[in-house]
């Protein structure tokens, strides 16, 4: 029989940050049905050196975005949630939520019709999280709006 582990419990939607991009408190629903983590970017740009540029965008009623440059980690064809194939870059990025700070890979995407501008799959959650579907924000208090930690003068640089 196995030893029960430690987990976090999570809700079915969490505020999360990306602190490799300065992000904080971005908005995230938890999809145990989706393999794999989606981020909604928009401006991907193929760079030298196996690297992707890109504008992680933080709200959808707020045009507020992050400039990121990454290294890609795949290049992958991944079914959406409408049953299209579609080939996206993956980066890996670390990913924190409550207490549990984890390296994880993230598929870009653009999500400009959907909710939330991160899908957290199963892949991220394994190991350290349980879902308890009755709840949501339960690793931090709602009402945060997502922002970065880069200074307001350095923003209009990127």
């Amino acid at each position: 029989m196995k030893k029960p582990s430690k987990k976090t419990v999570i809700g079915w939607s969490e505020y999360i940050d990306l602190p490799d991009w300065k992000i904080i408190g971005l908005k995230a629903k938890i999809d145990t049905g989706a393999r794999t983590s989606a981020l909604h970017v928009e401006d991907i740009e193929k760079l030298p050196g196996n690297k992707v540029r890109f504008h992680v965008v933080l709200s959808r009623k707020k045009p507020r975005r992050i400039a990121v440059i990454a290294k890609v980690v795949k290049y992958a064809r991944v079914r959406s949630s409408t049953g299209e194939y579609k080939h996206r870059y993956f980066v890996k990025t670390k990913l924190r939520m409550g207490a549990v700070e984890k390296e994880i890979d993230v598929s870009l995407v653009s999500r400009e019709d959907m909710m939330f501008r991160m899908l957290i799959g199963r892949k991220a959650l394994e190991k350290d999280f349980v879902v308890d579907v009755s709840h949501r924000s339960l690793t931090r208090e709602r009402g945060k709006k997502a922002h970065s930690e880069v200074p307001k003068t350095q923003k209009k640089a990127s």
